[in-house]
């Protein structure tokens, strides 16, 4: 990496209503089914930002703390693993963990490019403009985009880590997680590597207090989700009139969280000429988080076309980082 400072580069793909294009009818869909859905993608407009930052420092929340002390103890052996030229991040966000493998690809002389690929601009142009400062000679190509639709569109130098982070793997159901890791394997080269950040099946106390926590911050985010539809959608939800509920579920390994009615009551839509029904007690589902076994990832990469490389735990053994690379075309 030369000195001097890198090149910034935005491509934003959206469409033409922005990054809630499409709600609409996912929406509409989801309050038609005889058991209601929404995606979680919908929790994250600025305030739902905010809280699921807050979400990351409760004492509950192990996911955040745990992902990021395999970062700090590993990167070395990570970038030493991969020797990347180029870091992809997906989901980048502000490029806080980032930065650990950013340092790490400096620190052996590899580092030439950093690719953020998030829906919001704003945080995607702030994060290009640190970055640039505080690694000299750094290029960063980012792409404001939904990387589930448009993976493909993500640029690809040859000698790149591309990085999912979070655990954000587990909010994708059994085929659709099939289909996007195979969709990755497809874009990489042979000499790229894929780092992947799982949670890990623990006991049940465990993992449902992480999305239970005492202050109340992860209902308020679960909640954040119809005050969203109440702005975009012209929805009238009563955020009061509904409650959190999180749970595990042992059959699919998987915490499956609600937002349950607390009264029946009738929600309009107005922008989808719409009117939504809500029993007593009834249930909509917004996020399932799936937590993993190593032996679980090393079957999901099989089916993708990829081959486990390497497996790092926290301390406490409860998440994982896991390196893969592409099966031989």
């Amino acid at each position: 990496m030369q000195g001097g400072r890198g090149a910034i580069e935005i491509q934003v793909d959206l469409p033409e209503d922005g990054a809630l294009a499409g709600m609409a009818e996912v929406v509409r869909e989801g309050l038609s089914c005889p058991f209601k859905e929404i995606p979680p993608k919908y929790f994250y407009d600025e305030r739902g930002s905010e809280l699921y930052e807050r979400i990351t420092e409760l004492p509950e929340y192990y996911p955040y703390r745990c992902e990021r002390q395999i970062l700090d103890a590993r990167a070395a052996e990570i970038v030493a693993a991969a020797r990347p030229r180029t870091l992809i991040e997906l989901g980048s966000g502000a490029a806080s963990k980032s930065r650990v493998l950013l340092d790490a690809m400096s620190e052996i002389g590899t580092l030439e490019t950093y690719v953020p690929v998030d829906i919001s601009e704003e945080i995607t142009r702030r994060a290009a403009s640190e970055l640039v400062d505080e690694y000299p000679g750094l290029d960063v190509r980012g792409i404001v985009c939904d990387y589930e639709t448009h993976l493909e569109r993500i640029p690809r130098p040859e000698g790149a880590l591309i990085a999912f982070l979070g655990g954000t793997i587990g909010n994708f159901r059994p085929a659709a997680r099939r289909s996007f890791l195979a969709r990755i394997a497809t874009l990489m080269y042979p000499g790229d590597r894929f780092l992947l950040g799982t949670d890990l099946v623990k006991d049940r106390a465990t993992v449902e207090a992480a999305y239970n926590d005492s202050a109340g911050v992860t209902a308020e985010f679960n909640k954040n989700v119809l005050a969203v539809l109440n702005r975009e959608l012209g929805a009238d939800f009563d955020l009061d009139a509904f409650e959190h509920v999180a749970f595990w579920d042992p059959e699919n390994e998987w915490i499956d969280i609600r937002l349950r009615a607390l009264a029946e009551q009738f929600v309009d839509l107005t922008t989808l000429d719409m009117r939504a029904h809500f029993a007593r007690n009834e249930e909509m589902r917004t996020e399932i988080s799936t937590k993993f076994t190593r032996e679980r990832i090393e079957s999901s990469y099989a089916d993708a076309g990829l081959e486990l490389l390497e497996w790092w735990l926290d301390d406490a053994g409860l998440y994982a980082l896991s390196l893969a690379r592409p099966l031989a075309q």
